[in-house]
């Protein structure tokens, strides 16, 4: 008879291998007494949905030099967080993390609530996220269940079902295997053996500390699960943008809807996405095509947009001009990052 998985095992591995990230208590520290800081907690997972960890570091380390506590965070203005957050990707995010550190400040006090129930109260937190704060940073008795979380159950009980439609039984499985003490450890465990041994190609089953009571090693199916449903093929949207630059060297820029895509983000104005988009011009003047197009995936579309820039001096219909040294590239999303990488060589001053 197989043995059954012990959490204290993968506990043991985690208080050796755990990985170091800036917004971790690490083990040792833990078990001295050293509480997570629920902020730190909070903002890392804001930041790491959709998001790989490579990805967020730096983000994560830039917004925590700027506004160390939440009570700096919901004092901060709108336009200067979502600057610092532009490259991350999902913008309604960053407007709900300001929501969110308000409603902190404002509902409790400063001090994030410990229980599921209680943040999911707030705004931007779902069952997903209440679970990881609520275990993390107060070890409460949450499951918290992503995709490594789900690569791991799938192989360790070797549920040849797919996903998403095997998320359910996934996560009851997940849930019935976590511990009642150091959850906080045990869930980032189970993260970081996905993340690191039972990975998605070529997992190190000889390595694993649930080597032996893992069912799909043992039938040598671990590298083919989880099995997944065939994805949907993204659709192409395409879309104009335009890019005036005055004489004086201000850039034509509009802040976006605080709803849709990109919400509340600053970049330039453009037509609509769509298969057959129609021109429509912040300002009258002569439009120049760049004979170049930029390629941005987003998570439900692929878009390509075609790249218009002119000399204007006339007031514009829509947006804004802003001055040359006020302007910095780096406070665009990506795709607008991408439009001003090609227009900038188009209107350049002598």
């Amino acid at each position: 008879m197989r043995e059954t998985p012990d959490p204290q095992t993968l506990l043991d591995w985690y208080d050796v291998h755990a990985r170091a990230m800036p917004w971790r208590t690490p083990p040792a520290d833990k078990q001295a007494g050293i509480r997570p800081d629920p902020y730190r907690v909070w903002l890392s997972e804001i930041m790491l949905q959709q998001t790989t960890v490579a990805a967020v570091k730096d983000y994560f380390v830039k917004f925590t030099s700027i506004w160390p506590t939440v009570a700096d965070l919901a004092a901060a203005e709108d336009a200067d967080v979502m600057a610092a957050w532009a490259g991350l990707g999902y913008y309604a995010r960053a407007r709900n993390l300001l929501k969110c550190a308000r409603a902190v400040v404002a509902d409790h006090g400063g001090a994030f609530p410990d229980t599921v129930e209680a943040l999911q109260t707030l705004p931007g937190i779902g069952p997903y996220t209440s679970a990881a704060i609520a275990s993390i940073a107060f070890d409460r008795q949450a499951t918290v269940v992503d995709g490594n979380v789900e690569r791991v159950m799938s192989r360790l009980y070797a549920v040849e079902d797919p996903l998403p439609t095997s998320k359910p039984e996934l996560t009851e499985l997940a849930t019935n295997l976590t511990p009642t003490s150091r959850q906080g450890d045990y869930n980032q465990a189970v993260m970081d053996l996905g993340a690191t041994i039972c990975s998605p190609k070529n997992p190190a089953c000889g390595i694993c500390p649930w080597r032996d009571p893992c069912k799909a090693r043992a039938l040598g199916t671990a590298a083919e699960l989880p099995k997944k449903l065939p994805k949907k093929v993204k659709p192409t949207r395409k879309g104009i943008a335009y890019v005036a630059r005055r004489p004086d060297g201000a850039w034509l820029l509009e802040t976006r809807p605080e709803k849709g895509l990109l919400g509340g983000m600053l970049g330039w104005p453009g037509s609509d996405w769509n298969e057959d988009p129609q021109p429509h011009p912040p300002i009258e003047t002569q439009w120049q095509d760049t004979g170049m197009e930029v390629r941005h995936t987003f998570t439900h579309f692929h878009l390509k947009l075609q790249v218009l820039t002119s000399w204007a001096e006339t007031e514009p219909e829509r947006g804004q001009f802003v001055p040359h040294p006020q302007f910095s590239p780096a406070s665009l999303p990506t795709v607008m990052r991408k439009v001003y990488d090609v227009a900038c060589h188009h209107v350049t001053l002598n």
